[in-house]
Parts: structure tokens; C-alpha cells; sequence
């Protein structure tokens, strides 16, 4: 009755239109956007994105986060992986893992995390091997 033979599939267009999780409705199960998302309600499942991720005072998110950038005033429980800046605000609470560029914790944020920080690493053993480099040229035999 409701079927029909003519299957198309539905293609949908990528915007730069914000995706938003209302505050009371709980997701579970894993996202894969290409958008920027707004988390003010309960994600329990994986989200990945290439864009910022914003979750606000009475968002809760249980699982992994894939992303560039993530503001948090609510809840993160899990793995963390940003290839940009992670910023935690006063109301914020990260358990888990946490991989980042860079870290920015406002006074009165709670982060229980074992923390990598990715980009900062490869900057410092760059620097590190020119000092070496460097020190070693001056001895002689």
C-alpha cells in the first residue's frame, strides 16, 4: 500500500546549516555528519563530523567524539579525538580519553582524562632534534 516500485535513492544536498539535538531527546546509536552540531539533549553512540561541536549546559555525550573543534558546558563521558581545540567552560565534566591540538579549561571545569596532545608533540620533537642536531655539531673528537 505505502510501497512503490520506483526506488530512487535520496540524495541531500551539504549545507552548512547547523544539526541540533534538543534539550530532552536522547539519541542512541552513531552519527557521521559533515556538519557543525549543537548538542543540548543526550547522545549515547559515536559522533563524527569535520565540523565544531558545541554541547551545551544540559548536553550529556556517552561514546566517542570525532571532530575538529568541541566547546563543552555539559557532559562528555568516553574517547575525545579533535584535530583542533577542545574548550571546556566553567559547567563542563570530561571523563575518559582525550586526543587534541589544543586544550582551553575556563576555572571550575571538571576534566578526569588521561589528555594526548597531538599537534604540540610533533612540534616538540621537531625542536628537540634541532637542538640535538645542533649541540652535537659543536663537540669534536
Amino acid at each position: 500500500m505505502f510501497t512503490s516500485k520506483n526506488k530512487t535513492p535520496i540524495t541531500m544536498e551539504t549545507t552548512s546549516q547547523q544539526n541540533i539535538i534538543a534539550a530532552g531527546t536522547v539519541i542512541t546509536g552513531d552519527i557521521v555528519s559533515e556538519g557543525p552540531f549543537r548538542i543540548d539533549g543526550t547522545l549515547d553512540g559515536n559522533l563524527k563530523t569535520q565540523e565544531k561541536v558545541v554541547v551545551g549546559k544540559s548536553g550529556i555525550i556517552k561514546g566517542t567524539l570525532e571532530g575538529d573543534n568541541a566547546d563543552f558546558e555539559g557532559k562528555f563521558s568516553g574517547k575525545l579525538l579533535l584535530t583542533g581545540t577542545l574548550t571546556l567552560k566553567s559547567t563542563a565534566h570530561i571523563e575518559g580519553e582525550v586526543i587534541v591540538s589544543k586544550l582551553a579549561v575556563d576555572p571550575g571545569a571538571t576534566f578526569n582524562a588521561t589528555c594526548s596532545m597531538k599537534g604540540a608533540v610533533k612540534a616538540l620533537n621537531h625542536e628537540q632534534g634541532k637542538q640535538n642536531t645542533n649541540s652535537e655539531a659543536g663537540k669534536t673528537a
